[in-house]
């Protein structure tokens, strides 16, 4: 059975931890996987590999609703033939490296968010999750916090996934439990069927938004920005923002 122990960290604590081919559990933690994907993790996937979403989300991935946000969320499908490994994973390693989701850059990080009531400030909190069977904890090398998440380009993802956050937190103040099947549809359509989502926003009739005309502008070319222009269009359109 594997143990787990979480420690609390500073932004400028350091902790030891390395993966490479040359730690005994390589690509271990890449079986018996259940990993859910954030709609920038299925944005950056789909574009490193050049499919369009739909081609993405049906060969690799599964939906199901989240028990606890009631949204529509994408996982990765997994074989069991192959031990329910990473799509992606290779006997040497990651196939899609740099475009992996946020969650593999993280670990052995978790991180949490709170908003001050005060000033609406959000805080960001670390701590560092140590399993029994992973030897990467007993390397040598040695980084703070705050030089993993630059090292492993964790800044998009976090922008991105919190935006996220603020949608969901939204959603549960004003819709809490499950949505109806036109806003399922909608939430999935905007965050995780981009492409299909583009031909809507600039092909077809399309309710306004108060997004900056700059960010609705670049989205004809831009996945990041549409990601934006439809988490804004979700929470002006669905949760009532």
């Amino acid at each position: 059975m594997t143990e787990s122990k979480i420690r609390p960290l500073a932004f400028t604590e350091s902790f030891h931890f390395s993966c490479s081919q040359a730690v005994p559990c390589f690509n271990d933690c890449c079986r018996d996987l259940n990993q859910s994907l954030t709609p920038y993790d299925v944005l950056r996937l789909k574009n490193g590999l050049g499919l369009p979403s739909n081609l993405f989300l049906e060969r690799f991935t599964t939906l199901h609703t989240g028990p606890e946000s009631g949204l529509p969320v994408a996982a990765f499908k997994t074989d069991p033939m192959r031990g329910h490994a990473c799509p992606f994973v290779s006997a040497s390693g990651c196939r899609v490296y740099e475009n992996r989701p946020s969650s593999c850059r993280m670990y052995p990080l978790a991180r949490a968010v709170s908003r001050c009531r005060a000033t609406g400030a959000v805080n960001q909190h670390f701590a560092l999750l140590t399993e029994s069977h992973c030897c990467g904890h007993y390397q040598k090398a040695s980084q703070t916090v705050a030089d993993w998440l630059k090292r492993q380009g964790l800044k998009p993802y976090i922008y991105h996934n919190d935006l996220l956050l603020a949608l969901i937190h939204k959603k549960n103040k004003m819709k809490p439990g499950a949505l109806d099947s036109g806003a399922q549809h909608r939430f999935q359509l905007a965050l995780y069927d981009l492409d299909a989502f583009r031909e809507r926003v600039f092909t077809k009739e399309f309710e306004p938004i108060s997004i900056d005309p700059a960010t609705f502008d670049q989205a004809r070319t831009d996945d990041a920005a549409l990601l934006q222009v439809g988490i804004c269009w979700l929470m002006e359109t669905v949760f009532n923002g």
